[in-house]
């Protein structure tokens, strides 16, 4: 087995200043570290339990280079309404308002600047998500 001692998420997004825009001053993402400098830079930021790095750039029309919907960001918020409310105060189209899915989550979906879906889940307090049985 590999012992695994951290991971993030790696996005190399076709305009990074936009990226970063979107993910420091829209969704509001502190900065853990900088790396190199200029409109090149990297960013990584914190990402509740790990960490989200945009590095490089993507050239437009490179193979893969729209997503395909087989990869998203899963972000857990407190709240699903009031994080709708703030991001949509801050710009942010917002794709699909909370539902409460069949699987009792409350999801809500936005996408970042080069079309990545995002979606911010609530666990209710009544999920069996929040419950431990034995604890």
């Amino acid at each position: 087995m590999v012992h695994v001692l951290g991971s993030r998420t790696l996005i190399r997004p076709l305009d990074p200043a936009v990226s970063r825009e979107f993910y420091g001053d829209r969704l509001g993402l502190a900065v853990y570290r900088e790396f190199g400098t200029g409109e090149e830079r990297g960013t990584v930021y914190f990402l509740g339990g790990g960490f989200l790095e945009l590095s490089g750039r993507r050239p437009a029309g490179a193979d893969g280079a729209a997503p395909d919907g087989a990869v998203r960001l899963w972000l857990q918020v407190a709240d699903a309404s009031a994080a709708r409310d703030e991001l949509a105060a801050r710009g942010v189209e917002i794709v699909r308002e909370p539902v409460r899915e069949p699987w009792g989550l409350i999801e809500m979906w936005i996408a970042d600047p080069d079309g990545l879906p995002i979606v911010l889940v609530e666990i209710p307090a009544d999920h069996p998500l929040r419950h431990r049985p034995g604890i």
